[in-house]
């Protein structure tokens, strides 16, 4: 069944299109623009050049989506198959299917209103035409990660995305920038390393790198002991990459220093590669070296649960100067772990509610890091203590539709039924007390239990935010002078000593009478308002996710079989 009959070669032109457009994009931007089409400046016009391509990219991935045949979602489709290198039979091979569509969609969505944002707020720091070329390459290698079905293309596209980010994170980022770069890097390119040792492995022993055949033969090829180590070896690399504790001491850095696009995309697309390498590669190609490695899985994805959700309650408790940027980053922490979870289950239950719980972080976590970036724009600062007890009448007051859409996105996360949020993690936990024959059922319902904690937690600190940043401080106490924040330290210096931007000196007052702060822009509301929507759409309609990709799950589950 298909919205619009599209001939099979469009399809392929589309999804090729798609893939590299980006690329040529980036090289594009790096030109100089023609006369006509300077604008106001050349640094404009760069910008704009950047919507125009990721605009064209996001429509001809919802042509791609409505020309999709969503009643055999399981079949790969709009496939391109051309021998590469004849000698290693390496094919550029690309498809999409249920569990590959989704996430081709949200990187072009998620693209593009990043674009839209530069725009409109120009990124502080070098070159704008470096910048949009960084974007544009981070986005061609995201979109080929999800789209090629060679394990040797998967790798080249899934290490392609690394440098981009990083100059993304070291030229235009805030404090520590160049550290947590050099972090970010070094990690990834350590897990790379190893996980390229398991490919090799996969494909020699097998005799084959396409990925289509070999989740069709499910292992079958591959001795238990071949399993076990290609698992391992991939694995590591991907856990890095989505990432997994105690393999994500790189992200909290990363995403504090990074510029506000910088950090949707790194949450939005870049985590979700990892854990779709996990189904689309180690599920069903390596299911026995899986089943020895999933108890393990599911314990590190529980413990970074709770770790992830016990980081957040210290850094939003009064007085802990914690920065809310680095909040959500360790908030994503916890959320993939209910992914990796899911994964770990090896049912058809708890990989689709890992594949929901994928798409449903890029959107709420991408709107979340687009208000916190607008916060710190108009206060100048992340800072959990100044922003709950400087700010007066706080965003209810002064800027109450940022306030309002804060609130949302924080219910949003905590898993609130009705929003998108909730269906990935409720079915995750579902998976986790029934999980596939030959794994302990005592351990996952125990790793259940410990991941249905964890979701108190989360409404713990995501409450303790909104009334915090949302509703401000709490009276000062007499004893405190007017201008100290009874809701966090006492000043240890006199308030004229303290540096402060405009936006901060004007928030310090603590009175019911503090002028008012730029509310939601018009280009703000149009970037949000996407995320929202699908946010909703998602939570309220979850059969239109699912439905793509529970027939897809099941055939890679059960070897290539319907």
């Amino acid at each position: 069944m298909t919205v619009i009959d599209i001939s099979p070669s469009v399809m392929q032109f589309l999804l090729a299109f798609i893939v590299v457009a980006p690329l040529l994009g980036a090289v594009a931007a790096l030109l100089p623009a023609p006369p006509g089409l300077r604008g106001k400046s050349p640094d404009q016009a760069v910008l704009r050049h950047g919507v125009t391509v990721t605009g064209a990219v996001l429509i001809a991935a919802i042509v791609l989506a409505v020309g999709f045949d969503h009643g055999h979602p399981a079949t790969m489709q709009a496939t391109t198959d051309i021998s590469w290198i004849p000698a290693l039979d390496v094919r550029i091979h690309l498809g999409i299917d249920g569990i590959s569509l989704p996430l081709l969609l949200l990187t072009a969505l998620l693209t593009f209103l990043c674009a839209l944002h530069s725009y409109f707020k120009p990124p502080a720091g070098p070159s704008p035409k470096a910048f949009t070329a960084l974007v544009l390459v981070l986005e061609s290698g995201t979109l080929a990660t999800f789209a090629v079905l060679d394990l040797l293309l998967f790798f080249l596209a899934f290490e392609m995305v690394l440098i981009p980010m990083y100059f993304l994170i070291a030229r235009w980022g805030g404090d520590q920038r160049r550290a947590a770069a050099w972090k970010f890097i070094l990690y990834t390119l350590l897990g790379s390393v190893v996980m390229l040792l398991g490919l090799l492995l996969i494909g020699l022993r097998s005799g084959t790198f396409d990925m289509v055949a070999l989740a069709t033969d499910n292992g079958r090829g591959l001795t238990t002991s071949v399993q076990v180590i290609a698992v391992l070896a991939i694995g590591v690399g991907l856990a890095v990459k989505t990432p997994m504790w105690p393999l994500h001491s790189w992200l909290p850095d990363a995403h504090t220093a990074a510029p506000t696009v910088g950090s949707v995309l790194l949450a939005g697309v870049l985590l979700k590669m990892g854990t779709y390498g996990f189904v689309r590669i180690l599920l069903p190609i390596a299911p026995d070296g899986m089943r020895t490695f999933a108890p393990y899985l599911a314990a590190f994805a529980v413990v970074g649960i709770v770790y992830g959700s016990l980081a957040c309650l210290a850094l939003a408790r009064r007085g802990a100067k914690g920065d809310l940027k680095r909040l959500i980053a360790y908030s994503s922490v916890g959320h993939m772990g209910f992914v990796l979870l899911g994964i770990a289950t090896m049912t058809p239950t708890g990989v689709n509610g890992a594949l929901f719980a994928n798409i449903a972080h890029g959107l709420i976590t991408g709107l979340l890091f687009f208000l916190v970036g607008a916060v710190k724009d108009r206060y100048g600062t992340a800072d959990l203590d100044t922003l709950a007890g400087a700010t007066g009448a706080a965003l209810y007051g002064r800027a109450p539709r940022l306030g309002a859409l804060l609130a949302f996105a924080a219910v949003a996360s905590l898993g609130l039924p009705g929003l998108a949020g909730f269906w990935g993690e409720m079915l995750t936990l579902f998976g986790a007390y029934s999980p596939a024959e030959g794994l302990s059922r005592p351990a996952f319902r125990t790793f259940m239990a410990i991941g249905a904690f964890g979701t108190l937690l989360t409404a713990a600190y995501m409450l303790i935010v909104v009334r915090r940043v949302c509703m401000g401080g709490h009276t000062p106490h007499p004893r405190l002078s007017p201008a100290a924040p009874a809701d966090g330290p006492e000043p240890t210096a006199p308030a004229e000593a303290r540096p402060a931007t405009p936006r901060q000196a004007t928030a310090i007052p603590q009175s019911a009478t503090a002028p008012q702060l730029a509310d939601v822009q018009r280009y703000e509301a149009v970037t949000w308002t996407p995320l929202a929507a699908l946010t909703v759409l998602a939570g309220l309609w979850p059969a239109v996710l699912l439905g793509l990709t529970d027939p897809a799950v099941q055939k890679l589950l059960a070897g290539g079989k319907s």
